[in-house]
């Protein structure tokens, strides 16, 4: 090999490596962050789980939660207690292959389309724009009654918790199907799934194939639990399990939610606490844990 091949044969590797660094994708073929910026960087978790602290978002451990855009390129979380009287709301950008300075937002616990171009905000959207986000419009009345969270699904089908007068005051889970364009009033899941107290905050997968939420219930380890239902083949939702006590404990767990890549399973897990004015506050944290978990309790067949 000559010089002139030698040099033209580093160019070329150079240029692949760049090209590596630089067009890390997701499943949804959407450009993310370099592994060792994903997640800030935090180590990924086993089986177990462990706590989700990374310090860029956790100054003085005030940080409590928070949600990945799926290109993993925005992170929009919160503070409470210390300083922050009130919970307050911040996002932070991936930008120049580097994470830049949060700033407070107005955005409260966003989700996402699977391709990031839709962000769902309580009860309206926003669009993906050149500047940023559209601003806010109505997602319908469908969402008149709905209560304490919200999950869509890749076929846009919303799950929620939500509160008829018929039921006294007990709040159910439903979903409401895109249906010639129109969102269907919400539809109540069964008796089995709607069983316990202060039903809330649904998780659905993205292909619908099982939905965790978090409850109170006589079987449970100790305040809310988490519980998961897997879809039978026929449609049907199977019997809800209890995800254990490697993910349930005597303290409140709630508020479950998968990465969009699928990975790992985030949860809050935390207790009321009662301040020296004798008011009452809630300390949480978020948790993570591999996936897996999910996998491990599916039915076989």
């Amino acid at each position: 090999m000559n010089k002139y091949s030698f040099v033209s044969s580093i160019l070329l590797l150079i240029l692949f490596l760049n090209a590596c660094k630089t067009k890390n994708k997701n499943e949804n073929n959407v450009e993310t962050p370099l592994i060792e910026s994903a997640y800030f960087g935090e180590e990924p978790p086993t089986l177990t789980p462990t706590l989700f602290d990374p310090k860029i978002v956790s100054p003085e451990g005030r940080f409590e939660g928070g949600i990945f855009s799926p290109d993993m390129k925005e992170f929009y979380f919160t503070r409470k207690n210390g300083r922050y009287k009130k919970r307050t709301f911040f996002v932070i950008r991936y930008e120049d292959n580097g994470w830049g300075q949060e700033s407070e937002t107005d955005i409260k616990w966003p989700q996402f389309s699977a391709d990031g171009s839709t962000m769902y905000v309580g009860k309206k959207y926003r669009k993906r724009i050149d500047s940023g986000w559209s601003a806010p419009e109505s997602l319908g009345t469908f969402l008149e009654e709905q209560a304490h969270g919200m999950s869509v699904s890749s076929n846009g089908t919303y799950y929620f918790p939500f509160f008829k007068k018929e039921d006294n005051g007990h709040g159910n889970l439903g979903y409401s199907r895109l249906i010639n364009g129109k969102y269907e009033a919400p539809v109540k899941m069964n008796a089995e799934i709607n069983t316990g107290e202060y039903i809330a905050h649904p998780y659905i997968a993205p292909d619908e194939s099982y939905l965790m939420w978090d409850v109170e219930r006589e079987d449970g380890y100790g305040q809310s639990d988490i519980y998961i239902s897997f879809k039978h083949k026929d449609g049907s939702w199977l019997t809800p399990i209890n995800m254990g006590p490697i993910i349930n404990t005597k303290l409140q767990e709630s508020s479950p939610h998968v990465t969009y890549d699928g990975k790992y399973l985030f949860f809050t897990r935390g207790e009321w606490k009662v301040k020296k004015d004798g008011t009452r506050t809630y300390i949480g944290k978020r948790y993570w844990v591999n996936a897996q978990v999910i996998e491990n309790l599916r039915p076989k067949k």
